[in-house]
């Protein structure tokens, strides 16, 4: 067995990242045509050790199996490709391609993530001890021509061993969607400024020249090679270029006409010159099972070159990329010619407006969006315990940490972060969900668009140190938040300004002091405000209080508000003007990436282990641990021994409906008493995705569930105060966050008060070396 290495092939531990090796494991290889393996396995390399492992390729005149090695150097990516001699039976194969993978892997860190492209390569590397294995399903393989007939049953197995799917795109998806309990699509994605290129070559030539029609890719057994043929016979004064490989198909059954011109395999630098060169872009696919379920991704890529593309009908093509004027789906062709001469009409118009669309299609898509949220799922992925009980960071030994982290929000996860990159503390966070982020975190749903799972959460605040500490772990997207209630079969905004009354009422209030004046003829004196009934009578009256307040917060709270704490209806202001965003805060943001990505890259250090669908009660006796952060339930820490504090939960309903707009803002209210559902959450307006369908959550209010909002009752807070004088008196342990304060936070307050605590622990730390250093003087 030779090893041939232009690169390490055991790893230097040394320069080895704390998130162990990916190994990727792909039928394609890694020179061949850059795509969805390439622009994955080069960002993951980025911030861990990748190994690309190609399929074998026929070994050198001596016939020792042999393994090359070399690194990439745009990328660092680990390219391994095996060599096998001519001749072996398939058990052969399979021994000399473990025996080469195991020496090469005896260097390695773990965990071991396993990445497939391909089931094929599962019989040489079944028995790898990975921390997560993931199957990337980015196209149904045995639709395949020369497909072996194995590959179903190895898929299968590939399906019951990974503890993630993906697949890519959305009808595979929905043909995989019930072979797996935790499989996510991620269609096609483009890198926006490398093919951003092609709209700056040549283009008054392009416009007024030979017209030029092209395609890149592989071309195979999808093509439709008929339809090139016509469309080459019908316009002979356009130049058609094919830019790609030609595999599986003999070239002897390509097409000849004198316009129609095979240029070959081209690098991916090299694309963006040959898409500015065309008028138009072309999917000349042919409509069979090999097609089926595939998610180009040259769409996108030719829509950010500027060039309108012609396709034929496939189902992704259609369900993502149909709304728009540039992409013309054709069936069969006379109708593909017809929608060849359009698109060529379009592309040397003076009208423009086709591109701004389509830029807006594509504004939130991009590989490095699609790689973040891929890496949390597999970070979730590998840190989920077996169902037979909890271990530490992959063990059942007892381990030592300095802090015992419970609960992997907010307040954890700063304190986690905060702990481990400045005091080099070793840190083990762990929390019930089997994921982090608490309340705010948000997936990708079925329909692939971005959703928070637990309802919206919205971030605002009008501290720059708190943004200026999350910015280290997120980029941002400006978005300012609008309401609406859903009042007298009229959506007027809310909280309550002008326009709201103007609406509602009829009123022509032109002015700030007319609508103060208005509001004050209105509002009905209280001796004492004690309640939130209170609040709204003295501030706005009982009619508005009627129409807004008194229904909503009832089904909100399961309390009349004459029974609620004034707290709860003071947060809500009331304005004279027409400034209908709901905050009023300096910074109104949302993670480019979406809280899940932040959360994920706030707790990526090598100090941190982290373990997900674990409770502190499953590890108080496997853990060693100098100090507790707690911020769970206080009444669940000391065993609920005054009783239960009280909570307000709730349940939620996602759907996914078939239309691009449900509602004009992402946040309606519902305050009418007979609507079961407090509010409904569009989320493209926070995100800001363009699709053709859109995601909504409905919130229902309940007594029961996960603790969401504490109930404000002089009776609680006196409960709390007993509770609260146990943790004053506890030693080792640091309550922080909402649950554990029993306080309604804001998400900038709960990173605020981790801040503020994490400086107290180091201002007591350097006391404490303080200490240290003058008792060590005093023996000296």
């Amino acid at each position: 067995m030779v090893i041939n290495t232009g690169a390490s092939s055991g790893a230097d531990a040394s320069r080895l990242p704390p998130d162990g090796t990916l190994i990727c494991f792909s039928h394609l290889r890694w020179n061949f045509v850059f795509q969805r393996p390439q622009h994955l396995m080069s960002r993951f390399a980025a911030a861990r050790r990748v190994v690309f492992w190609e399929e074998p390729e026929v070994a050198s005149r001596d016939g020792e199996p042999g393994l090359s090695v070399r690194e990439c150097p745009d990328s660092g990516v680990i390219v391994a490709t095996p060599a096998l001699p001519e001749g072996l039976d398939e058990e052969a194969q399979r021994l000399a391609l473990k025996a080469l993978l195991d020496a090469f892997l005896a260097g390695e860190s773990r965990p071991l993530v396993r990445w497939y492209y391909t089931p094929m390569m599962l019989p040489f590397s079944r028995h790898l001890d990975a921390g997560c294995t993931v199957y990337d399903c980015m196209d149904e393989l045995a639709n395949f021509r020369f497909a072996p007939p194995q590959l179903v049953s190895l898929e299968q197995e590939l399906f019951d061993t990974a503890e993630l799917v993906f697949t890519g795109g959305y009808s595979l998806f929905e043909a995989k969607k019930d072979r797996h309990s935790n499989i996510h699509p991620f269609p096609s994605s483009v890198d926006r400024v490398h093919f951003a290129r092609a709209r700056s070559i040549d283009d008054d030539d392009r416009r007024t020249g030979q017209p030029r029609l092209g395609f890149f890719g592989v071309v195979d057994e999808r093509m439709d090679l008929g339809l090139l043929a016509a469309l080459a016979d019908t316009h002979p004064e356009w130049s058609i270029e094919i830019v790609g490989p030609v595999v599986k198909i003999d070239p002897a059954e390509l097409p000849v006409r004198a316009n129609l011109h095979y240029l070959g395999g081209r690098t991916y630098a090299e694309l963006p010159a040959h898409l500015g060169r065309w008028d138009v872009a072309l999917m000349p696919f042919a409509v069979n099972e090999a097609t089926r379920f595939i998610s180009p991704t040259k769409t996108p890529e030719y829509l950010a070159g500027g060039r309108p593309v012609v396709s034929t009908p496939i189902a992704d093509v259609v369900r993502h990329y149909s709304d728009l004027e540039a992409v013309f789906i054709a069936d069969g062709p006379e109708a593909y010619v017809r929608a060849c001469e359009a698109a060529l009409d379009l592309a040397r118009s003076e009208d423009r407006d086709w591109l701004h669309a389509a830029d807006l299609k594509l504004s939130s898509l991009s590989w490095d969006i699609t790689q973040a949220r891929m890496a949390g799922l597999v970070r979730e992925a590998t840190r989920i315990l077996p169902a037979s009980g909890p271990a530490v960071a992959g063990t059942r030994a007892r381990k030592r940490y300095d802090y015992l982290v419970v609960g992997a929000g907010f307040a954890g996860s700063v304190l986690a972060e905060r702990l481990a990159s400045r005091h080099n503390a070793r840190v083990l966070v762990i929390d019930k969900r089997p994921h982090v982020g608490g309340n705010a975190y948000d997936r990708i749903d079925q329909s692939g668009l971005l959703i928070h799972q637990y309802g919206p959460h919205i971030f605002h605040t009008n501290s720059d140190e708190i943004v200026d500490y999350l910015s280290r772990f997120t980029a941002w997207r400006p978005y300012e938040h609008r309401v609406l209630a859903h009042v007298r079969d009229r959506l007027v905004p809310i909280p309550i300004n002008r326009t709201t009354i103007n609406d509602l009422f009829g009123a022509d209030l032109a002015s700030d002091d007319d609508a103060a004046a208005w509001l004050a003829a209105r509002a009905e004196p209280v001796a004492e405000i004690r309640s939130s009934e209170d609040v709204v009578i003295a501030a706005v009256g009982r009619e508005l209080y009627e129409l807004f307040f008194r229904g909503y917060t009832r089904k909100q709270w399961g309390i009349d508000p004459s029974d609620l704490d004034k707290s709860v209806t003071a947060r809500i202001p009331t304005r004279t003007s027409t400034d209908d965003r709901y905050f009023g805060d300096r910074h109104q943001i949302m993670p480019r990436d979406g809280y899940t990505a932040m959360f994920n890259r706030m707790l990526d250090h090598p100090n941190i282990d982290i373990l997900l669908s674990t409770s502190h009660d499953d590890v108080r006796d496997e853990i060693d641990a100098g100090h507790v952060i707690y911020t769970g339930p206080i009444d669940e820490y000391f065993g609920f021994r005054f009783g239960k504090l009280p909570y307000r939960s709730l349940r939620f309903e996602h759907k996914v409906v078939n239309r691009e707009r449900f509602q004009p803002v992402a946040v309606v209210n519902h305050p009418d008493p007979n609507v079961p559902y407090t509010r409904v959450t569009e989320y493209k307006h926070l995100t800001g995705q363009q699709h053709p369908m859109t995601s909504l959550t409905y919130e229902y209010p309940s007594a029961e569930g996960d603790p969401y909002y504490p109930i404000p009752r002089p009776e609680n807070e006196r409960l709390y105060k007993r509770y609260e004088a146990l943790a004053d008196a506890a030693e080792g342990v640091t309550f922080v966050g909402r649950l554990a304060t029993y306080r309604y936070y804001n998400m900038d307050q709960v990173v605020g008060q981790a801040l503020a605590t994490f400086r107290r622990l180091d201002r007591r730390r350097s006391v404490s070396a303080g200490a240290d250093d003058g008792l060590a003087v005093a023996a000296e």
